[in-house]
């Protein structure tokens, strides 16, 4: 049906005046009818005659102004329509369902269309669905990014809606159907985006690269061809950064400083830090592979911020053994490498420095509130006795903290008793702990260089002084701030590195047979029976333990499982999958098992001793965790594999825990991480 016009606005004012005009005659005309008829009829006769007239000139006039408003109305969308098609932002109007209904010339010759082309904008923008068009009324902006033709486009969507078009007008008014338009906008900012692009490649970066092994491999080789090693250690370091424009300087014997531009960084990354292996494969005699270390700090507009996250960088990859390449930046940590199991370094000289600062802190504090990692094992455990007969030496009170202790770890607990002369609190949990702490207590973390790994986080937040032995490699989850950290992921075990500080602390520390044995149980199940990550200082520091009383009867009695472990330890050797060839994929049963844990990692062990077998994974549910023990000969790094878990450890020993997920999808999660590093050629099968 055929809507009329009607007028509003000042233009119905100026069409309607005269017609209300009328009533101020109609009053005048009852004035002068009251003082004079004659003059008062004289008057109606004239206010009929005034009314007839403007009606007649009104209803005649409305039609010739409105004819004249729709000619003006024409010529103006005639006159907007060209400028419109003339606009330089290349603009479409669309239909409610997403088709293109017009087009200006600099959207179809940007798209590369004809004036004519009325299919739907998906057509030309994949991305702009229909339900991303009326997902929302407000006007909405997004990007599309072409990588390969490194182009970007921004598109600008709004809505023109019917009845608000009416509203806004103040001529005419209109009632229509609850119906829009999308009035789309492109915005080429390829230029832009071309420009940020290069601002960011130009950057500068700051490497730190070390030499892992620097003494022991000149040691390896003769006095003749020590200076050969060396120049073809720097030939390849300068080779390989000259590539990528980089300038290089040698600031000592086994570190150079490299500086290069951001944009070469995606090149080193895709052939995944080449000279690390250049490197390796120099052979001039040498019996030790050279290996490097390589700490990138990128995206500070500061050069000496770089330089500090170049520094945090190769510390960390140093703190995980080395060979690798770690990229940091205000937020996030990249690792590259890291396959090479690290050579253990023979000298004890910063075992003897580290002794003797641990010394220094600890007699300057109250007291000295040791704890681990939180399921309290036997490493943990017997590290903590270590620190624990160091205080002891000294005079300063120290307590262990220890919430449930564990079946494996209660028989060592046991024999601390009073009737030996040890405190009724030599153990407290954390509760107590956080009553007991203060600003100048010490908190000494073993076993871990992770605060959420650890049994009480709040400890640490509730003193300055935090103190950290461990020998995980680290992750980018760090203890803040400690005022001594010994972090050495060659050793096979806490025990090990408190067992040597010992030595050196305070000219020796005496311990008796038990604490030595609960040090010696600690070396024992960490190292798998001195099977695993065994070397020279391993034996030594064992050798120490055994001369201060440690027997291996009584460790062995100590450590044996009860039938429920043992069985639920066969049970995962028994119901374990290959998957792929080389890895062998198992469940852990938790029921009727006070350490499930500690089982899943035994099995995890058991299971290497199949032929074939690169790697296995034990997977066991605990307190609505399931927790993943990774264990492997030499072959595959273990630890890689658990960080994409969330997880970490060593090259041969790591473990993971995971939350919010069932044992199938667990499962399922790391045979994925497989496929993936496979594919990607970070390990081999």
């Amino acid at each position: 049906m055929k809507k009329k016009i009607k007028f509003k606005g000042r233009l119905k004012s100026y069409m309607c005046w005269p017609l209300y005009l009328t009533f101020v005659w109609i009053c005048a005309d009852g004035i002068a009818l009251r003082y004079d008829r004659r003059l008062g009829y004289g008057m109606v006769g004239f206010t009929v005659f005034y009314f007839a007239l403007v009606l007649f000139l009104y209803v005649r006039s409305k039609s010739v102004v409105a004819n004249e408003l729709i000619s003006f109305a024409t010529q103006y969308s005639s006159v907007q329509k060209r400028l419109l098609n003339e606009f330089e932002v290349p603009y479409a109007l669309l239909e409610y369902s997403g088709k293109i209904l017009w087009v200006n010339d600099k959207f179809a010759e940007l798209m590369g269309v004809d004036k004519n082309y009325h299919k739907s904008i998906t057509t030309l923008f994949p991305t702009v669905t229909r339900e991303l068009l009326t997902k929302s009324d407000a006007p909405t902006d997004f990007k599309i990014v072409n990588e390969e033709e490194d182009s970007i486009v921004r598109l600008s969507v709004k809505r023109i809606y019917f009845n608000s078009i009416a509203e806004e007008n103040e001529i005419i008014d209109t009632n229509e159907a609850d119906q829009f338009l999308t009035a789309l906008y492109v915005f080429d900012e390829s230029e832009l985006y071309q420009c940020k692009k290069e601002i960011t490649e130009q950057k500068q970066v700051s490497a730190l690269v070390y030499i892992d092994n620097y003494d022991e491999a000149l040691d390896s080789i003769e006095d003749v061809k020590r200076s050969l090693l060396v120049a073809l250690i720097d030939r390849r370091v300068n080779q390989y950064f000259a590539k990528y424009d980089g300038l290089v300087r040698k600031i000592e014997n086994d570190k150079y400083f490299v500086v290069f531009k951001y944009k070469y960084l995606d090149s080193m990354k895709e052939d995944k830090f080449k000279v690390l292996d250049e490197v390796k494969a120099i052979k001039v005699g040498n019996e030790m592979a050279v290996t490097l270390s390589i700490g990138i700090g990128i995206k500070s507009d500061k050069y000496n911020e770089n330089y500090v996250y170049a520094r945090n960088a190769i510390d960390l990859a140093l703190g995980r053994g080395g060979d690798q390449v770690v990229i940091k930046d205000h937020d996030d940590i990249l690792y590259f490498g890291g396959k090479s199991k690290q050579v253990e370094s023979k000298t004890r000289v910063k075992a003897r420095v580290k002794a003797q600062a641990l010394q220094e802190i600890i007699e300057t504090c109250e007291n000295v509130l040791i704890m681990g990692h939180s399921i309290t094992d036997v490493d943990s455990l017997g590290a903590g006795i270590g620190i624990y007969c160091a205080a002891k030496n000294l005079d300063k009170k120290a307590q262990i903290v220890i919430n449930d202790p564990t079946s494996s770890v209660r028989p060592l607990m046991e024999t601390f008793s009073e009737a030996k002369g040890y405190p009724a609190d030599m153990f407290i949990n954390s509760e107590e702990a956080l009553e007991m702490v203060s600003k100048d207590t010490l908190v000494m973390v073993v076993d871990t260089n992770r605060p959420s790994y650890t049994e009480c986080p709040e400890l640490l937040r509730k003193t300055g002084k935090i103190v950290v032995f461990d020998h995980h490699r680290q992750s980018s989850e760090i203890i803040e701030n400690p005022i001594l950290s010994y972090i050495e992921p060659y050793a096979s075990s806490a025990c090990e590195m408190v067992a040597e500080v010992l030595q050196y602390f305070n000219d020796g520390v005496k311990i008796n047979a038990t604490e030595a044995d609960c040090i010696y149980a600690g070396i024992l199940i960490d190292t798998n029976n001195f099977m695993t990550k065994t070397g020279v200082r391993t034996f030594e520091a064992a050798a120490f333990l055994k001369r201060s009383g440690a027997e291996v009867t009584r460790v062995r009695k100590m450590l044996r499982n009860d039938m429920a472990c043992y069985k639920a330890r066969a049970e995962a050797v028994r119901h374990a999958e290959v998957y792929r060839g080389s890895f062998a994929i198992s469940v852990c049963p938790s029921e009727n098992v006070e350490s499930p844990t500690i089982v899943g990692a035994q099995a995890a062990n058991e299971l290497l001793n199949i032929i074939g077998i690169k790697a296995s994974f034990v997977l066991t549910e605990y307190n609505d965790k399931i927790y993943i023990s990774s264990r492997s000969i030499d072959e595959i790094n273990v630890q890689i594999i658990m960080e994409k878990l969330g997880g970490g450890g060593h090259l041969n020993v790591a473990g993971a825990q995971l939350t919010g997920v069932t044992i199938v999808q667990a499962k399922r999660m790391i045979q994925d991480t497989l496929d993936e590093m496979l594919k990607e050629g970070d390990i081999e099968e």
